[in-house]
């Protein structure tokens, strides 16, 4: 018991397998899932800034969301790869807050943006004569500045309630990375009050951006469904398409994450579950963007042609 009441200098990480023999597919399969995914919104990135035709509020967003995807499945991937590599499981104390703030951050930012894209397209199809007018450059900087404070003041929450804990009755983490929910349900005493403020914080930071979301696309089904012609019900919708595709991705395999956690009682599965959400999301996300838009294409195209002829 006494041993308990010291704070820990190290966890260690479940992983995905103990198998041996598995060990040199998953780092094969995740590496090139995560250069995929870096490469691909790496792409969206220089594409947007290199093309004037794209300096518009919709691409701005998507650009901040290919950020955020970078960060996001930056902030578990290699560390997961590098201990896959050295036979290790272990993670140091301040790497793990460290991991565990990143993973919020990035996570909540990427909520926040699809948010602010929803409002995009609801002021660009709602309010389209208005819409140079209130989506002006200052409000679409200010919206993103907005969301990035948010999402840091969400994983402060996070890694200062985390940080209270005095000791843990087991250093084992049954993830691939430190998820906040699991490091306090090794606290050895009751943390009924830390887990009430870091769910009810969850809650504010994603019910909101959901209902905002919902709101904005209940007024742009509405809008769409008083257009008379069906190709211009179709041509309102294709502009929201990929974005609706991409929150669907996103909350979809965030729920469908938290529901097979719930269900199941074992911790490797819910570990594999949790690379739908933290990996499979962000690696997807530059090709529903792109794929769906000829834009996106033709600006990448050209920027592919610039670069490999100079």
């Amino acid at each position: 018991i006494a041993g308990n009441l010291t704070r820990v200098s190290e966890f260690f990480l479940l992983g995905l397998s103990d198998d041996p023999e598995l060990q040199p597919f998953l780092v094969g399969l995740f590496l090139s899932m995560y250069l995929v995914t870096v490469l691909g919104n790496l792409l969206i990135i220089l594409a947007v800034s290199s093309d004037p035709h794209l300096h518009t509020p919709m691409y701005f967003f998507l650009s901040n969301l290919s950020l955020a995807d970078i960060g996001f499945i930056s902030s578990t991937v290699p560390n997961m790869i590098v201990n896959i590599q050295t036979h290790s499981r272990g993670i140091s104390y301040v790497g793990c807050l460290t991991q565990m703030s990143t993973f919020t951050l990035f996570g909540c930012l990427d909520d926040m943006l699809l948010l602010v894209m929803a409002y995009d397209r609801f002021v660009a199809i709602c309010q389209p004569l208005h819409y140079t007018v209130i989506m002006n450059p200052r409000l679409c900087c200010s919206l993103v500045l907005v969301s990035s404070f948010v999402s840091l003041l969400e994983s402060q929450v996070h890694n200062w309630i985390v940080s209270q804990v005095a000791c843990f009755k087991d250093v084992e983490i049954s993830n691939f990375f430190c998820d906040p929910s699991l490091l306090l349900k090794l606290a050895c005493f009751d943390t009924f009050t830390s887990n009430i403020v870091m769910y009810f914080g969850g809650t504010i930071f994603g019910f909101l951006p959901v209902s905002g979301i919902f709101f904005s696309y209940y007024k742009i089904f509405s809008s769409i469904l008083r257009v008379p012609s069906l190709g211009g019900r179709y041509k309102a919708f294709s502009t929201c398409g990929s974005h609706l595709a991409g929150v669907c991705l996103f909350y979809g395999t965030g729920l469908g994450v938290y529901l097979s956690s719930a269900i199941s009682q074992s911790p490797r599965k819910d570990a594999v579950a949790s690379v739908v959400y933290t990996v499979v999301t962000p690696m997807l996300n530059p090709f529903i963007y792109s794929l769906r838009n000829r834009d996106i294409k033709k600006a990448m195209f050209r920027f592919l042609s610039r670069t490999i002829s100079s």
